[in-house]
């Protein structure tokens, strides 16, 4: 009878070994964003987190994202340092809206094969976001599925714990007409739209990933793959010296769909173009796809990737503190009297 071969896990696709050299090779990287609250991190089974002190009735607030088919992009070019950024910026904007500060952040790579040098760049650039963002990455999950991604594919989530004083916990009841609305530039595209985007760029204008494009002043995977701008310490800085009403991160749905979940009932957000400049990235967007400019609102950022709603004498100071941290700010619109839309006009 003939002896058959010893069949083992990394036959059939998953390397053990390599799951244990990622490990070694990110923890370094993880090490750098821990703060003194920090029990365990990376290889346990759980990290701990220590509630930080000086709260009198803390708020935990939690949020998870991706990062949508801008990975598609990012495997196109070959370049995995910049989407573990745009992971990051996904959670961690999304809880600041309501004033919370991000304390610890946990990510779930999934693929087919595992690249420990792919899954590194791309843990690398997670690390990045959370020191940006002024959070610990305290975990995470590397998840080696063969067969079900194909080969050179992967896929991302994000998890972030944060925390708010509950008496300054913020939620948007207290906008009132007569109020202003403070927008903060976005770095670029962010991480909405990329079917869109794709579909543009790689079937109907049939550009290389590595093309340069004059109107942009860039090669596509440059213009493609910018990181989404982190908001944290700017926000945070600002929701410490004024009083701050509503907030909104300008995701999926546009400047109408984010700023509206946070009108209160009897009023309306008018939003009023040409108070910022809209980036040449969206233009060409518009221009070369032939997309409807409202279509071009409901699904990407435009310029602006996060709104603020303050009381109109406070808009100097707040403009003047926001730019004091580095960002671009403008007034873009204020609230008046209606039913809870955006309008922009």
């Amino acid at each position: 009878m003939e002896r058959k071969r010893a069949l083992t896990y990394k036959d059939v696709g998953v390397d053990i070994e390599a799951g244990e050299r990622l490990v070694d090779r990110i923890k370094p990287f993880a090490k750098r964003t821990f703060d003194k609250n920090v029990l365990a991190g990376i290889g346990g089974f759980g990290a701990g987190y220590l509630m930080p002190k000086g709260y009198e009735e803390p708020v935990l607030v939690s949020g998870t994202d991706g990062v949508g088919t801008k990975l598609k992009v990012a495997q196109m070019a070959n370049v995995h340092d910049t989407v573990g950024i745009d992971l990051v910026a996904m959670c961690v904007n999304d809880i600041l809206t309501v004033g919370a500060k991000p304390l610890f952040f946990l990510d779930y790579f999934a693929t087919g094969k595992l690249s420990v040098d792919v899954a590194a760049d791309v843990i690398k650039g997670i690390a990045k976001g959370c020191e940006l963002a002024g959070c610990s990455l305290i975990g995470g999950e590397t998840a080696e599925m063969p067969d079900f991604y194909p080969e050179g594919e992967y896929d991302l989530a994000g998890f972030v714990v944060g925390v708010v004083e509950r008496r300054k916990y913020i939620t948007g009841e207290r906008i009132e007409p007569g109020d202003v609305v403070l927008g903060l530039a976005s770095s670029g595209i962010h991480s909405n739209g990329y079917s869109l985007v794709r579909k543009l760029f790689f079937e109907v204008l049939e550009l290389k990933i590595d093309d340069y494009v004059e109107e942009l002043g860039r090669k596509v995977y440059e213009a493609l793959l910018e990181p989404t701008k982190i908001y944290v310490k700017s926000i945070l800085n600002l929701i410490e010296r004024v009083e701050v009403k509503g907030m909104a991160h300008i995701t999926g749905g546009g400047i109408p769909g984010n700023l509206v979940r946070v009108l209160p009932k009897g009023v309306n957000a008018v939003i009023e173009k040409g108070t910022w400049k809209v980036p040449p990235i969206f233009k060409f967007i518009q221009e070369r796809g032939n997309v409807p400019e409202e279509e071009m609102f409901k699904t990407f950022n435009m310029g602006i990737g996060f709104t603020v709603v303050v009381s109109p004498e406070l808009e100097k100071e707040a403009l003047d503190i926001l730019e004091s941290s580095g960002e671009r700010a403008f007034k873009i619109g204020k609230i008046v009297e209606g039913e809870g839309k955006v309008v922009v006009e």
